[in-house]
């Protein structure tokens, strides 16, 4: 009997990204693509996952109850770096495997972020004068794969990079152009452009708060294309009241999103939702490795990119 891949996204991959994951499948022997898209409530979801050995979404919520009614479920891939709408400790008591796909939308968000740069430091092309990235200083909190990226096209743009990044070797930050700042403090005291780029975990839930913005120029530009529960959205607030020239542009749209644009509009920019992987060639990147992912560990018991 095949084992069967269930694709369940509430927000579908481009046709082109399914196209190419039927192709995955196919070629491999002995599995079969069961397909979910728009569906409306966990039902239809649960339903459909009880019989997939493998399962892949993208934003979806993974909830222990869900998990409950998948009665033949070996792992769960995210088509993406963050795995937060994933219950990951269920999963982990029911003995699922749960991998993500790092990398493969960083190209599509570093480039969302400096589109929301521009846009912003236009004033939204509303026909007054701006200003330019030419020769100024952009900082990367966080240097995975996104802070790579990004360092590629702001080199292009003659920019001068810094990032911070405990994580990653200062030689490698090195080898792509980048400047490591001594402190994160350093480095949003030293930066125009400040793009955030960690994980949200317990050590940074709420960590861009007031007395990290406090340190920021009078004139930065805050972008955040990770997760809004970064952000300390009252000290958020305090900040754009205190600094009349602080921008903020953000992938995330924050809970006060409505009074910021109320009062701060050519000040603020967000998307209509979360847009970082939204590209053609981020949705076949993903789709297609999380696919190769389940059969991987289907087949072989692959475990690459684990995260539980």
């Amino acid at each position: 009997m095949n084992k069967k891949i269930l694709i369940a996204t509430e927000k579908p991959f481009a046709e082109d990204a399914i196209v190419a994951i039927k192709n995955v499948i196919e070629e491999a022997e002995g599995f079969e693509l069961q397909l979910l898209e728009k569906y409306t409530d966990e039902s239809e979801l649960s339903e459909a996952i009880s019989n997939a050995h493998g399962l892949v979404v993208r934003s979806d919520q993974v909830t222990d109850a869900l998990m409950q009614a998948a009665n033949e479920l070996k792992i769960i891939v995210r088509a993406g770096s963050g795995y937060d709408n994933i219950d990951v400790e269920s999963a982990t008591k029911r003995d699922i495997v749960v991998m993500n796909t790092p990398g493969q939308n960083a190209n599509a968000v570093a480039e969302l972020t400096f589109g929301l740069m521009l846009s912003l430091i236009r004033n939204k092309y509303n026909g007054s004068a701006g200003t330019e990235l030419r020769g100024k200083n952009i900082g990367m909190h966080g240097f995975g794969n996104i802070g790579k990226c990004m360092a590629t096209i702001a080199r292009g743009f003659n920019m001068d990079i810094f990032a911070f990044d405990p994580f990653i070797d200062q030689e490698v930050m090195k080898q792509h152009g980048v400047r490591p700042a001594d402190s994160l403090g350093d480095l949003y005291q030293m930066c125009e452009f400040i793009s955030i780029n960690i994980p949200a975990n317990e050590a940074t839930l709420q960590s861009i708060n007031y007395e990290l913005l406090s340190q920021t120029m009078s004139n930065a530009l805050l972008i955040n294309t990770a997760r809004k529960e970064l952000i300390n959205e009252p000290d958020l607030l305090r900040l754009i009241e205190e600094r009349p020239e602080f921008l903020y542009a953000s992938d995330v749209a924050p809970d006060c999103r409505a009074e910021l644009e109320k009062n701060h509009p050519l000040r603020t920019k967000f998307t209509v939702k979360k847009m970082g992987a939204q590209t053609k060639e981020a949705n076949i990147n993903a789709g297609v490795a999380a696919v190769n992912q389940v059969i991987g560990f289907l087949e072989r018991g692959d475990e690459g990119y684990r995260v539980n």
